[in-house]
């Protein structure tokens, strides 16, 4: 249970507007408002529930009414000295926050039920949450504020979320005139008396962390620093490892009704569990730090096998790890252990005058910490289940085998187990299924050496169908797919998807000279012979010019083939333009740089008679398997402005550009009307979380009842087709099944 006595974000007075107390329950997420009379006495309370009972009575709505017309004043208070045993049976499914009153009846606190969850501001710190990362300046600043400054600044850069420092009051800390002190403890007096920022200078460092986005902590050494921080309006404290013993001021750290970040370091087990009942008496909101207190720390003394443990006598607590080691490995692999807070010292020269220094990690140094904890965070995933990755998927098709028949099979007749055979790619039925098939009749005739699939054994497939759309639509094909595909529905477009060896193939092979009354769209390679993947914003000029160079020969082909379509005025050319980078996103300098070597090189290739329409791109794509950090058209406003200035149009992909606004948390209906009035083309698929494209319609995320009112509105001719990830398989049930889906939504 916690008791919280910083009540201000909890209470109204009985006067106030309900609009007031509705912003306030907004405002701190609990759904809930205590409220007052204007001497303190509390008088009701107002929930979610009751605004809404309230509603359900109330002849009409205004929310200028005073709060005490809708709020619940028959409710449950306990007085501020009852036993926290006591308190902790009354909370149920109804009862979710007990209030606290004093002797004449004045809220002073509020109690609440224990949580996983702890809250700094802005930020839940939690099993399920990224972890909380300061920086310890601490007295790193050598006592001047502007260098206070400068390591603020590149905490900033360096992605900590807290930076920390450190306040003592000498006068009242040390013995006055002492002589005769250890060694160890002069040496860090005589540090302490120089390197201090004075109170003043100390907010203004607290304020300038404000304005730099970045949240301000302090360690209180004593009491009267902790007098001067409440006076300034800290809103959490941290308590070194040398004051979890001192009972008196963790007693009125824990009296604040803040956050307690608590250090373990220096202390037994059993004065941890003293500490922890300390806090839990006070109904503390407080988490606990692993630490060993030696500088730099030996590797073999971390014990880092202790956080279980840890959070095992924090009563559940979160836990994390406070370092002082070399180097920031360590931190990383508390992470993986389950450290949720992750505090290291910050320094800008490890040579500078003090003990703190030489365990502290550089700019640079603590910026790496930072990414490899993200990296972390994000590789442990979810213990629950599990899955098959998308580039897993991707890997399986080419590397995996599949059951096919070993001779010609005609519709109808009885499997035997001689008749299947297993063989490479995976795009078929699984081989772990091979006794499903055996005594299955056939449902078609098979060729020797054709795959089997899902659809042979479970439910039949969609073999064509005739769809009715408002706009142009079309399937992918590949040269060996046109004669098979024709018939199959009525769609008015192929959009030709060539690998670097279709390009080396006749088309006279596989098309009809008399023609087709169809458009047509190329889909220019990605990869090319030797590995090259287009990138016409290279920064190797040899590498950008063979970029070009293969571009324009997919540009004359698609010239060549203009003449096997009637419907083909101005062929377009879907190109993944580049971008691309390995192990991280570039810079919005560097893009903008980027973009401008795109246009430079459009410009050089004779275009004549197609429309190069580059495509939306998703954050990290799928390079055969491989996945990299794409910069390029996926951000609404870039590609916006390169529309505009070069008077372009684009492919606009909807499964990339759905991942891209996922991964930046931004609303994909507000990048799906900027971008829409630029579209030539679509192409129209499922996506799910940050890199799982060409799913399914109806299999991932995307609202498209959202996504066919702005196209309607905004890119009413822009021709589409289904791109379904393998959905060619079968004779095209992919996209027959997705077509079918989209009539009901297009």
């Amino acid at each position: 249970m916690l008791i919280n006595r910083n009540i201000a974000r909890v209470i109204v007075f009985s006067d106030d507007a309900l609009s007031h107390a509705l912003q306030k329950i907004s405002d701190n997420k609990l759904g809930v408002v205590f409220v007052l009379a204007q001497n303190g006495v509390l008088e009701g309370i107002l929930t979610d529930g009751d605004f809404r009972r309230w509603l359900l009575d109330s002849p009409e709505l205004d929310l200028s009414l005073p709060v005490s017309r809708a709020m619940n004043p028959n409710f449950i208070s306990r007085s501020e000295d009852t036993s926290l045993d006591e308190i902790d049976k009354l909370f149920s499914e109804r009862v979710r926050y007990v209030p606290l009153v004093d002797r004449q009846q004045r809220l002073v606190a509020y109690a609440s039920p224990p949580t996983q969850e702890f809250r700094i501001g802005e930020f839940r710190i939690a099993d399920d949450s990224s972890s909380f990362v300061i920086a310890e300046i601490g007295n790193n600043h050598q006592g001047s504020l502007d260098m206070a400054m400068q390591l603020i600044d590149q905490a900033v850069l360096a992605g900590a979320d807290c930076a920390k420092f450190q306040m003592r009051h000498m006068a009242s800390m040390y013995r006055h005139n002492a002589v005769g002190e250890d060694l160890g403890a002069e040496y860090t007096l005589d540090l302490l008396k120089r390197f201090q920022l004075s109170n003043d200078d100390m907010f203004k460092a607290f304020d300038y962390c404000k304005q730099s986005k970045i949240l301000p902590l302090c360690t209180p050494w004593d009491r009267e620093s902790l007098v001067a921080l409440e006076k300034y309006g800290m809103m959490a404290y941290k308590v070194a490892s040398a004051d979890l013993t001192n009972h008196e001021l963790l007693e009125f750290l824990a009296r604040t009704g803040k956050p307690l970040i608590c250090s373990t370091g220096m202390s037994s087990e059993m004065e941890i569990k003293q500490a922890v009942q300390l806090l839990k008496r006070y109904g503390a909101s407080y988490a606990l730090l692993h630490c060993n207190s030696t500088y730099p720390a030996p590797f073999k003394d971390v014990q880092l096998n202790y956080l279980p443990r840890l959070k095992s006598i924090g009563n559940d607590c979160q836990v994390g790890y406070s370092g002082h080691e070399r180097g920031y490995f360590v931190p990383v692999a508390a992470v993986a252990k389950g450290a949720r807070i992750i505090e290291k010292h910050f320094t800008l020269d490890r040579s500078l005058e003090g003990n703190d220094h030489r365990v502290s990690l550089l700019p640079t140094e603590f910026a790496d910490m930072v990414r490899a904890i993200r990296e972390v965070e994000e590789a442990l995933g979810s213990s629950d289940s599990r899955r098959i990755t998308q580039g897993e998927m991707m890997n399986r098709e080419i590397l995996g085998k599949s059951l096919a028949a070993r001779l010609a099979l005609r519709e109808g007749q009885v499997i035997t187990e001689t008749d299947i055979e297993t063989r490479s790619p995976g795009i078929g039925l699984s081989p772990s299924r091979r006794a499903e098939l055996i005594g299955r009749t056939t449902r078609r005739a098979l060729k020797a050496g054709e795959f089997f699939y899902v659809s042979d054994v479970d439910a039949a497939p969609i073999t064509s169908r005739h769809y009715q759309f408002k706009r142009p639509f079309g399937i992918p094909v590949r040269y060996h797919d046109v004669t098979r595909m024709l018939g199959k529905s009525n769609f008015g477009l192929l959009e030709f998807h060539f690998s670097y060896r279709d390009m080396e193939l006749d088309p006279a092979k596989f098309l009809d000279a008399q023609g087709y009354d169809l458009d047509f769209v190329v889909h220019s390679p990605e990869l090319f012979s030797g590995d090259h993947l287009l990138d016409l914003c290279a920064a190797d000029p040899e590498y950008r010019a063979r970029s070009m160079t293969e571009l324009q020969r997919v540009i004359e082909l698609t010239r060549g083939l203009k003449r096997y379509f009637k419907r083909a005025v101005r062929p377009k050319i879907v190109v993944n333009a580049g971008g691309f980078t390995l192990d991280s996103f570039m810079p919005i300098n560097d893009r903008l740089e980027k973009y401008a070597l795109i246009a430079a090189a459009l410009d050089e290739l004779d275009t004549e008679g197609v429309e190069i329409i580059p495509q939306t791109m998703p954050p990290f794509p799928w390079h055969f398997g491989g996945q990299r950090f794409h910069n390029l058209f996926k951000d609404a406003d870039d590609i916006l402005a390169f529309c505009k200035k070069h008077g372009m149009r684009v492919c606009l992909d909807i499964s990339h550009s759905k991942l891209a606004c996922n991964h930046a948390h931004q609303s994909f209906k507000t990048f799906l009307e900027e971008v829409a009035p630029y579209t030539a083309h679509l192409h129209i698929v499922d996506a799910g979380g940050e890199d799982g494209e060409g799913l399914q319609i109806g299999e991932g995320d995307i609202d498209f009842a959202v996504v066919a009112e702005v196209l309607d509105r905004l890119c009413p001719n822009a021709s589409f087709i289904p791109e379904i990830w393998q959905g060619h398989k079968n004779d095209g049930e992919g996209f027959w099944l997705a077509l079918e889906r989209l009539e009901k939504i297009l």
